[in-house]
């Protein structure tokens, strides 16, 4: 099966270094030429050479000619970009391979790759992982999910690397759920522990956002044992702990009322005021998600409010905390 990469962000780079160690692949990226002379990504993904075995282009339409595409751009660009080139997408196998929540719509990847282009088979590729972790050889396990068995076990396969195992489920709704709720969580706990409040408040803005990510994931009628696998309660292990996550280094700089590299590309906060409103609607109670939106739309200052404010650590807990 070829495949090939849509999108050379460091995620999108690192999976075509794994994939290339097992054959050709092709990496489709805007700076192909500058990529393909230094045989590096040194914007996104400096210190990782690329391997012989990958092809980088910038000619899409080529690039499209794969039988698999992993579709490797931001979650609020997705859809303009499946729309701007779906007469060469539609009908493919398209493998999301961001987190996030639509902004304008509350669709995650899988959602949006089927609105847009309506024949195509959409999977999604998900879990606890960093880029360099992936592209220097290091062993990674993800989710694979796809509504198509047979497809997932085809693309399993296929996607299977000496550094990555995928473990398959049909359970698209939850595994893109427990990708996006964990990059809200995450800003909570940098903001926890940036604003001075300590690991016992980080563990339980943990726990009580992964409560927040169940509920969600019942509302959407997923299965739960989707969110307690790699796809949600492993990212979110991962997600909360590490200052190579992006949306935790941000969740940091609000905690500490520093500024934040704004062309940075921070899933979570687009998908915490989307879960937001959609919590608004449906009569969902998800405070920590609702504490995120307003930090990150700037309606509430952490390093102000402190412990006894601070929405995620109450000094009473409200029945919703029990379940």
């Amino acid at each position: 099966m070829s495949i090939a990469v849509l999108g050379a962000g460091a995620f999108g780079t690192a999976l075509a270094i794994s994939l290339a160690g097992k054959g050709a692949v092709t990496l489709w990226a805007r700076d192909a030429q500058g990529m393909g002379q230094s045989r590096e990504n040194t914007a996104r993904l400096p210190g990782c050479p690329l391997p012989e075995g990958l092809f980088v282009t910038g000619d899409l339409a080529e690039a499209a000619k794969a039988q698999t595409l992993l579709a490797a751009v931001p979650m609020q660009k997705l859809r303009g970009f499946l729309r701007d080139n779906a007469a060469a997408l539609d009908g493919k196998t398209i493998v999301a391979c961001c987190k996030g929540i639509e902004l304008n719509t509350g669709l995650g990847p899988v959602a949006v790759i089927r609105e847009v282009l309506p024949h195509a088979t959409a999977a999604i590729l998900t879990g606890p992982s960093f880029a360099a972790d992936i592209a220097r050889g290091l062993p990674t396990a993800l989710t694979l999910a796809c509504a198509d068995k047979t497809t997932c076990a085809t693309l399993q396969q296929s996607l299977t690397t000496a550094n990555l195992r995928l473990y398959r489920t049909s359970d698209t709704v939850g595994a893109e759920l427990g990708g996006a709720l964990k990059n809200v969580v995450a800003i909570a706990c940098g903001a926890a522990i940036g604003a001075g409040l300590g690991e016992s408040a980080r563990a339980a803005v943990m726990t009580r956002g992964f409560a927040e990510m169940q509920r969600l994931a019942a509302h959407h009628h997923a299965d739960p044992v989707t969110l307690a696998g790699l796809s949600g309660f492993g990212d979110l292990t991962l997600t909360c702990t590490s200052t190579q996550s992006r949306n935790y280094r941000l969740g940091l700089a609000l905690g500490r009322g520093e500024p934040f590299d704004s062309a940075t590309t921070v899933e979570g906060a687009a998908t915490a005021r989307a879960v937001d409103a959609l919590a608004h609607d449906n009569g969902l109670d998800l405070p920590i998600t609702a504490a995120v939106a307003g930090l990150v739309e700037n309606r509430l200052d952490v390093a102000k409010t402190k412990l006894a404010r601070f929405p995620c650590v109450r000094k009473t807990a409200p029945p919703m905390w029990n379940t």
